[in-house]
């Protein structure tokens, strides 16, 4: 019988047979990619206390990954509503952007600074755990290329090859290791100790809380729920802190921290 050239079957039996070899993720992306249509793939590593390792990547757009490193690994992830499902140890599953990002995500810093600069348009995630405190993430997107978010029927497919992509990360990356644990505590203290140091700017450790929070796109009211405060109290707190960082909008408080999650001693390179 003649191989359909396009047989998704076909190319993750390549994909299973190449588990140890180093062609495994481009075979594991012409899986994906016969499988479901996408317009880029990124896959990444997240670890507990030091930057994410880009494992693969691939996109027809340019502009997808042009500051994946320079941008996103330096820093920009830990704003990222995807390194929050590794912190937050999320089950192993299929994630879809527009589920887990914050109510105001589209509406960020963040995201005018760095994701729209992406063109990404939608994108979906199989997260798997392959060794304690690392994730890895195989996201794929649709951006400028085609212009389309994925279908439900998309969406509903990508969930039935979940168990077997999951598993395949548990195969692939289990030689990967990480040390200590993320503490958004500890990420907080240095965002405080930094702006003292170097703009003699005295935060608390609520205001400066409430500013990552800020960053990654959550409002007033989703703060004031996570917190278990009132948003009436966020607000009171929020402008506190632009009144002790001597700034009035949010773009002005990413351009101050920013610099300082880059250079977080907790996400040091490998």
């Amino acid at each position: 019988m003649q191989e359909l050239p396009n047989s998704a079957e076909v190319h993750l039996g390549k994909a299973i047979a190449a588990l140890n070899d180093e062609t495994f993720e481009t075979l594991f992306y012409h899986w994906l990619s016969r499988s479901i249509e996408v317009d880029n793939t990124t896959m990444l590593a997240y670890f507990q206390q030091h930057r994410p390792r880009i494992l693969f990547a691939h996109a027809y757009e340019r502009r997808v990954h042009a500051r994946l490193d320079s941008d996103y690994v330096s820093g920009a992830y830990l704003l990222d509503p995807f390194h929050a499902l590794h912190v937050e140890k999320a089950p192993e599953d299929l994630y879809q952007l527009r589920d887990i990002a914050p109510d105001q995500f589209q509406r960020n810093e963040y995201f005018a600074a760095y994701y729209q600069q992406t063109t990404l348009i939608d994108e979906i995630a199989f997260v798997g755990y392959p060794a304690d405190g690392v994730s890895v993430h195989i996201c794929l997107g649709r951006d400028a290329v085609s212009g389309r978010r994925f279908s439900a029927r998309d969406i509903a497919t990508a969930r039935r090859l979940a168990p077997i992509a999951c598993g395949l990360i548990r195969q692939r990356w289990s030689d990967l290791r990480s040390s200590g644990d993320y503490s958004e505590q500890a990420l907080a203290e240095r965002l405080i100790e930094s702006l003292l140091t170097t703009h003699g700017i005295k935060l608390s450790p609520r205001q400066a809380e409430i500013a990552l929070l800020i960053l990654r796109g959550h409002s007033s009211v989703s703060i004031g729920l996570r917190l278990e405060i009132s948003s009436q109290t966020v607000k009171v707190f929020r402008k506190q802190l632009y009144r002790k960082c001597s700034i009035s909008s949010q773009a002005e408080l990413f351009s101050l921290i920013m610099p300082i999650l880059s250079e977080s001693v907790l996400h040091k390179p490998r």
